[in-house]
């Protein structure tokens, strides 16, 4: 399957030292020796082999994410320079666009807004809910907090010359923050959407919380088949934490946001399509560029091991249907088959589909595993699936039965 996502690391540094940043708190440091900034010449090189593989994919768009470090940290100038090549190379080819920027919101000034504007550049910002949840991990090298100056950022964005922008938060899971708390603080800025993140673990440094789970991968299928029960591995506090989080959001009189691992579940439940790496069995079809033109995988993956993202290819010497060959993307792309074994007999891996690839790896045994959260997933999924089937209950169709192939 083609790639139509291509995320662009325009600059390899950031302006916040959060404490659980997968890029430089992580296995992999290969931060260290990239070019602060992606220079006119490599996104040029970026845009052709986009366009190559767009049109002999025929695709009917392609997403281009500014990614980083943090990528405001550009400045508006040569942001502003980055995007007309990118965008102009894009338009000669004929290639439709949709461009998208993540940012911890600290720079969302009137400048860089402005140019974000003129190239209609949807733009997703980082924050962990109240001050004093967002401020324990969120902070400015010298230790201060940022959620003051992401809060002005947003009020910023928010405004109705840059509103249409505004493509939603992303908050990372802290399981000392009260869950409910947390969601309404993030609803104060009326994002049209939430992604609740779980925070990067594998079964060999496993996340917080989960630190009972180092190296005890299940070995029998982790969900019995009726009644279906979370597998034995102890508590399940992100389960917990999420059921909170989805009650309060599914029982609201009207749909204050989306909430984008809700709806992917939901989807699953009923038997739909998912459209998301950290859940279900789609395929992965994007490709991370970095400053220097290296092209990787998932940057997730730097929690598993030094040089886990690398693929050996550039944008200078290799396509991106080169890339497609690479093992662990085939891997990704072949949905039950690229799975270990336990998933493999899972009645629930349709829907959680091995959970996110980073947080399966294990030394000796790569990414053959259930997810570090397999617990937790099948808890929450378990829980969704009770809440529909009380909302379906006495409907003709009803909700399909989970472990159906092809639900």
């Amino acid at each position: 399957m083609s790639l139509s996502q291509f995320i662009l690391k325009v600059h390899s540094r950031c302006n916040l030292d959060c404490d659980y940043c997968y890029v430089y708190h992580s296995a992999d440091t290969s931060w260290q020796a990239k070019p602060r900034v992606m220079e006119p010449a490599v996104a040029r090189q970026v845009v052709r082999r986009v366009v190559e593989h767009a049109v002999a994919h025929r695709l009917p768009d392609v997403r281009v994410v500014l990614h980083g470090g943090e990528p405001l940290l550009l400045g508006a100038r040569r942001l502003g320079e980055l995007l007309e090549v990118l965008e102009k190379g894009l338009a000669e080819a004929d290639v439709p666009v949709r461009f998208s920027l993540q940012t911890n919101g600290v720079l969302l000034t009137p400048d860089n807004l402005d140019v974000l504007r003129r190239y209609r550049v949807g733009v997703s910002v980082s924050l962990d809910g109240t001050r004093a949840g967002h401020d324990r991990h969120r902070r400015f090298p010298r230790g201060r907090g940022s959620h003051g100056r992401v809060l002005e950022g947003l009020a910023r964005l928010g405004a109705p010359e840059y509103r249409h922008l505004y493509a939603g938060l992303l908050c990372t899971i802290d399981l000392a923050n009260d869950p409910v708390e947390t969601y309404e603080a993030l609803l104060d800025s009326r994002p049209p959407r939430i992604d609740l993140l779980l925070p990067h673990g594998t079964w060999e440094t496993p996340p917080p919380g989960l630190a009972d789970r180092r190296q005890r991968i299940p070995v029998v299928p982790p969900v019995t088949a009726h009644p279906m029960t979370p597998p034995n591995q102890g508590g399940t506090p992100y389960a917990d934490w999420l059921r909170l989080v989805f009650d309060r959001w599914y029982d609201a009189p009207v749909r204050e946001t989306g909430v984008r691992l809700f709806e992917e579940l939901m989807a699953g439940v009923l038997g739909g399509a998912m459209r998301t790496e950290s859940v279900g069995l789609a395929p992965a079809t994007l490709a991370v560029i970095e400053t220097d033109g290296s092209i990787e995988q998932s940057d997730s993956l730097k929690v598993a091991y030094e040089g886990a993202p690398e693929t050996g290819l550039d944008v200078f010497r290799h396509t991106f249907d080169e890339v497609l060959d690479q093992p662990q993307i085939r891997q990704r792309q072949s949905g039950t088959v690229g799975l270990g074994p336990i998933c493999g007999r899972c009645p629930l891996v349709t829907v959680c589909g091995g959970g996110l690839f980073a947080h399966r790896y294990a030394p000796g045994t790569g990414f053959r595993n259930p997810s570090v959260y397999c617990a937790d997933l099948a808890a929450l999924i378990l829980h969704i699936r009770a809440r529909l089937r009380a909302d379906l209950a006495g409907t003709p169709q009803g909700l399909p039965e989970l472990g159906a192939r092809g639900t």
